[in-house]
């Protein structure tokens, strides 16, 4: 008997799936060569969409939920991706803004590891997870779909031929800051072609590179880089979020600074800059996001898991901690918080070759909810990180929150934005009562602060003026600021300039009031310069820029923002000066001492590292110190100093420098130093081309004009076989 052949069994007619599983590592949208692989943390969603775009980003093509979920993270690996491909996400879970939850599907989100964004965001009422205007305000739910509202993600290729070039690892204690700003510093430049102005193509333009290496400058510090949002009562005015501290993608490069549209531009750069000798530091915003507060926008992270990402109030969960002063404080005790952004400092400094970071609002990323702490998990981290243990990492160490003035609190391995100097120096020039010890200190790398487990002079960030305030020009020309130009009736920015016009409020064709404003701004760089610590100059200060009296042009994506490359005689001669200065600090290794000066005898040496001299030659006495109305003294720097732990003299030039706020000369008389025969003056900022005709005696007396500086070089006996 033969057996029957059973029936084929039935199969339903469904396609196979081209979706993968995947893995949930790495983060972000990853190319493999083959396909990519998508992976998303969420702790509290339910769901999560993959929303493919077409190549304009304009139309949804396709949505497909990531099938698997390990380790918080939503993951799926598509065969059939590849770079290029435009994507975001959309995440289902509770909308409950009272338990902190404020899930919506119908927005469309921004992955928070995009390597780069599309197109740029249109402000819409559809943006916003609760619909405005409701009676119940951000409790309410909207149903509106933000994708043609929102930038979209792009899936990139990191392949990129670096050639020779790797990370610069300029020393600490040759270093010397460079702040400006992508936009600014290209906009108004005459041999930028105008296609690439604004960009980072614009930056890499020879000239433009020529000038910052010939200055003698180490290392570029640029304002924020990460994609950012302009805020939307600013769009209405006409005006830009034009600093970019309002960051949405932490891995991303902002769209509108590639003039090609490819990332492959940052990259070089980066190249062209370390090709000249200069370090690129980015100022990097990791405190807070531009959703803002419970009333902004759902824009990524807020819908990804907002009770993860963010710092909430721990009795209402529906209100967020403002530490940021923004609206939000991103929450970097969460392990995947803090995960994100040492993921991005990683990439920023290992894919894109960057030196190292200036961190806004620093306090924030080291602040549990009991408050500051030098063992914060972000802190620790990045000690512990062998490759952001190589790179600088420098603090702004405050924010508005509680304990939040941190100046000389960060560990080792951070430096800090000291603005103890800035604010010193301003008042000592400005001829305020009382600063003369401050002011000593400040010189001396403000030991007080710094000179504590092993941190070094170079710790301290000097700084005279920053993006934020006045520029050095309008410094010595205005007593108030003039912030009309941003439309908020002069309110904004801060009182509290330390600023002095020297007669008359802006500008003057007074020539004494200008040749006055020109010396004090010698002497504002002369002190920066001579200074132990690390300085910071901003661009455009070195030829006396001017924001015409706007402190706060966070706003102005404008000509009072931009820097203007058109030259006075009076820019001219201020340029010269500075690169004399920066010249003289490098060839003398005392300004920049790797120990701190602490005015000690070395009995072993016979030798005291740092002395403060009275005009009239002898020791500054405690009744000198404390004497309010005391203007002038002189800052004797021995050569023959140990220079590190090795006993051991030093072999270093030995200098003086004097100083005097008063409005009149005074006389100093010029110490006899050891193993010297003479004094030769190096520079005097009552005449910048002022060249010592010869050697001044031992005990003759120079004559330092009112409100100036002057330096003194010690000639050494000659030996008598005439070496």
């Amino acid at each position: 008997m033969t057996k029957r052949k059973s029936a084929p069994p039935v199969t339903p007619d469904v396609e196979p799936s081209r979706l993968r599983e995947g893995l949930p590592f790495p983060l972000g949208a990853t190319w493999d060569g083959l396909g990519v692989n998508f992976a998303i943390f969420s702790a509290n969603a339910t769901k999560v969409e993959l929303c493919l775009f077409d190549e304009a980003g304009e139309v949804e093509l396709e949505r497909i939920e990531l099938p698997e979920y390990t380790d918080e993270t939503y993951h799926g690996y598509l065969p059939d991706a590849h770079p290029g491909q435009i994507y975001g996400y959309r995440v289902y879970g509770a909308y409950d803004p009272q338990n902190g939850h404020r899930f919506n599907h119908n927005k469309l989100l921004i992955d928070p590891y995009a390597k780069q964004l599309v197109g740029e965001l249109k402000w819409s009422e559809a943006l916003f997870g609760y619909t405005i205007g409701h009676p119940d305000g951000d409790l309410s739910f909207d149903e509106r779909d933000s994708a043609p509202f929102v930038p979209k993600c792009k899936v990139i290729d990191p392949a990129h031929t670096w050639g020779h070039d790797h990370r610069l690892i300029v020393p600490w204690d040759k270093t010397l800051f460079y702040e400006t700003h992508v936009r600014g510093i290209s906009m108004r430049h005459p041999d930028v072609p105008q296609a690439v102005r604004g960009t980072f193509a614009g930056l890499m333009v020879d000239e433009v590179i020529e000038h910052i290496r010939k200055l003698g400058v180490t290392s570029v510090e640029l304002l924020p880089v990460h994609a950012f949002v302009n805020d939307q009562h600013l769009l209405q005015k006409g005006m830009t979020n034009y600093w970019g501290y309002n960051s949405i993608a932490f891995f991303a490069p902002d769209p509108r600074y590639l003039a090609s549209g490819k990332i492959a531009e940052f990259k070089e750069m980066v190249a062209h800059l370390h090709e000249a000798g200069l370090e690129v530091i980015l100022d990097v915003v990791y405190n807070h996001t531009a959703e803002g507060n419970e009333q902004g926008p759902t824009l990524s992270m807020r819908g990804i898991d907002n009770a993860s990402y963010y710092r909430l109030m721990p009795d209402d969960k529906r209100y967020y901690i403002n530490d940021s002063g923004t609206g939000n404080t991103l929450d970097l005790s969460h392990p995947c918080v803090l995960q994100m952004v040492t993921d991005s400092l990683r990439y920023w400094a290992h894919e894109m070759h960057v030196d190292g970071f200036r961190f806004d609002l620093a306090t924030i990323l080291g602040r549990y909810h009991d408050g500051f702490n030098e063992r914060h998990s972000f802190l620790v981290a990045c000690r512990q990180d062998p490759l952001l243990r190589q790179v600088k990492m420098i603090a702004e160490p405050w924010d508005c929150g509680p304990g939040g003035y941190q100046v000389g609190g960060f560990p080792p391995g951070w430096a800090e934005w000291n603005d103890r100097f800035r604010d010193t120096v301003r008042g000592f020039w400005k001829g305020d009562d009382g600063q003369l010890a401050d002011f000593a200190a400040r010189m001396t790398a403000s030991g007080e602060l710094y000179n504590q487990r092993g941190r070094r002079p170079y710790t301290s960030v000097n700084f005279i003026t920053a993006h934020d305030g006045f520029t050095l020009h309008d410094l010595v020309s205005y007593n108030d600021k003039h912030n009309e130009a941003n439309d908020e009736n002069n309110q904004d920015g801060s009182n509290n300039n330390l600023s002095w016009n020297h007669g008359v409020e802006g500008p003057t064709d007074d020539p004494e009031i200008n040749a006055l404003r020109l010396r004090q701004m010698r002497n504002f760089f002369a002190t920066l310069l001579l200074a132990q610590g690390t300085p910071m100059i901003v661009a455009g200060d070195e030829f006396a820029r001017t924001q015409h009296g706007n402190n706060n042009a966070y706003c102005q994506d404008s000509e009072i923002g931009w820097i203007n490359w058109d030259l006075d005689d009076d820019g001219k001669s201020l340029l010269k000066f500075v690169k004399r200065l920066i010249k003289l600090r490098n060839s003398y290794p005392i300004l920049r001492r790797g120990r701190f000066l602490v005015g000690h005898y070395n009995e072993e040496l016979g030798v005291k590292d740092v002395t403060w001299l009275a005009p009239d030659g002898n020791e500054m006495s405690i009744e000198q110190w404390q004497d309010a109305q005391g203007r002038s003294f002189a800052m004797l720097l021995d050569g023959r100093a140990q220079v590190s732990g090795v006993q051991r003299a030093g072999a270093d030039a030995t200098l003086l420098i004097t100083f005097n706020a008063h409005h009149d000369g005074v006389d100093f008389i010029l110490p006899q130093v050891p193993e010297g025969s003479a004094w030769i003056c190096k520079f005097d900022t009552f005449d910048p081309d002022f060249k010592s005709p010869a050697p001044l005696a031992f005990g003759s007396t120079y004559t330092l004009n009112g409100r100036s500086l002057a330096l003194f070089e010690l000639e050494h006996q000659k030996e008598p076989n005439g070496s």
